[in-house]
């Protein structure tokens, strides 16, 4: 997502119809976006086999939810395409607000494009990326829509995480109790690596200050 929110964050003709055919797939619900990617991934009239098998890519239509490995690939990569629209903004209100003075001076000390990502850019944007990873990971145990909608966590279970596991448990099977004792666990597992995160990103910020301090000094 941040080398497309670089490529947005340029000065291009046409960047403001980019950015709203880049942010356009946030406005539509999780659950519908499944439904699309059911469909396009249906081994018999799925757009995807129709598309490859017309490019003579592939030559027999392929069963992409049929087996558990394939389909949780699948899944893990349509999660990661969902991400992207919330993730780049993200990145774009970071990138707006780096000082600019800072690029001027680097360039006309003769600094390469990569020098500037490298030196000025991520250094600044560590910040932004620290906020989009706790954001993401919250995010992945909370992707029931994709998971349920697309195989319902089968086939035979093989594509079940937490929240999905938890869903059947309540709504399936009618363990209510058990399925609560297992949302508290996702509560904290997420609430203490948010903070331990937290602590170690603090940490390092805190000890880079330092050194920069003793260098100075």
């Amino acid at each position: 997502s941040l080398p497309i929110a670089i490529m947005l964050n340029d000065d291009f003709h046409g960047r403001g119809l980019a950015r709203v055919i880049v942010m356009l797939p946030w406005a539509i619900s999780l659950t519908m976006t499944a439904v699309l990617w059911r469909w396009s991934l249906n081994g018999r009239a799925g757009l995807i086999n129709a598309t490859l098998m017309d490019f003579h890519i592939i030559t027999e239509p392929i069963e992409w939810l049929a087996t558990a490995p394939l389909a949780f690939t699948v899944e893990i990569l349509v999660g990661i395409l969902v991400s992207i629209p919330f993730t780049t903004t993200i990145f774009l209100g970071g990138l707006s607000s780096l000082p600019q003075d800072s690029y001027e001076a680097a360039v006309v000390d003769g600094a390469k494009p990569w020098e500037l990502f490298r030196y000025i850019t991520l250094p600044l944007m560590k910040p932004f990326i620290n906020i989009a990873i706790v954001l993401n990971v919250i995010y992945v145990f909370n992707s029931l829509p994709i998971i349920w909608v697309m195989t319902e966590g089968g086939p035979a279970n093989g594509t079940d995480i937490l929240v999905t596991y938890l869903y059947k448990l309540a709504f399936r099977f009618g363990q209510l109790g058990k399925a609560s004792a297992i949302s508290l666990i996702m509560f904290f597992v997420l609430f203490v690596f948010t903070i331990a995160y937290v602590l170690m990103v603090m940490r390092q910020e805190h000890d880079s200050t330092a050194e920069e301090v003793k260098n100075d000094a």
